[in-house]
């Protein structure tokens, strides 16, 4: 019996070359793993998700460190990463271990402390929604709605930025108190809130100018106006058109 040939056609060919390789952490060579530049070239030379990963050293069963670390910064973004306080709220967030979170907002909170100017392209002052838009418009490139909250003092001095939620906005997963805790608990006198589209569509939907208005009216109550809400799309931003008065 004779053993049945297989000839390589052009469909075959046509399919490897779509064929994406994945290189694992374990295959990178030393040398170029994070902790050995590190020691060797010194932490400019390093990408955030390579400090990441030296602050993390390992991984999980599901995935190793780079992967990890790479995910964070793609799901959550590098400036809502900076500003979170809250590693409970960061590990339910990133599906990572709370030890992980800890790491992260401790490691944070010691670059805050020890460097007391302001984050390099965090503005001072948000007086307009040209400024918030440009202070966020990275936000567009997000996969997942975002809504972040810019807490002002009386001076209209960003004092405080936060993620408040990832996924659609509803009236079931935002509520009035996650959006003024943080105003609070840091004596802000303003609250802006900031969104993005992933669908790249700046007008808002009708669960937003809802939600929107519940903000509000909560905001009066407690003598901490919500002062503009933002949509922030791709090349693109808008306001929620309510009262804000």
């Amino acid at each position: 019996m004779m053993t049945p040939t297989y000839t390589l056609t052009d469909t075959d060919l046509f399919l490897d070359q779509d064929k994406k390789y994945v290189l694992r952490f374990r295959d990178i060579p030393k040398e170029e793993k994070p902790r050995e530049k590190l020691a060797k070239f010194g932490p400019e030379t390093l990408s955030v998700a390579e400090l990441l990963a030296v602050l993390f050293n390992v991984g999980t069963k599901k995935e190793d460190v780079l992967t990890m670390t790479n995910r964070l910064l793609r799901e959550y973004g590098e400036k809502a990463i900076l500003d979170q306080r809250n590693p409970v709220k960061l590990a339910e967030s990133l599906d990572i271990p709370l030890n992980k979170a800890n790491q992260m907002v401790a490691c944070f909170e010691l670059g805050r402390r020890f460097f007391t100017t302001p984050a390099a392209g965090r503005p001072e002052f948000l007086r307009t929604a040209k400024q918030v838009y440009d202070y966020l418009k990275d936000m567009a490139n997000l996969p997942k709605e975002h809504l972040r909250g810019l807490y002002l003092n009386n001076h209209y001095r960003l004092i405080h930025d936060e993620v408040i939620s990832i996924g659609s906005l509803t009236a079931n997963i935002i509520h009035p108190r996650e959006v003024f805790k943080p105003a609070i608990d840091h004596a802000a006198s303003a609250v802006i809130l900031v969104h993005n589209h992933p669908s790249g569509e700046v007008a808002p939907s009708e669960a937003d100018v809802e939600i929107t208005k519940q903000i509000v009216e909560a905001g009066k109550v407690l003598g901490i106006p919500l002062i503009d809400h933002i949509i922030v799309a791709k090349d693109n931003f808008g306001s929620v058109k309510v009262d804000y008065n």
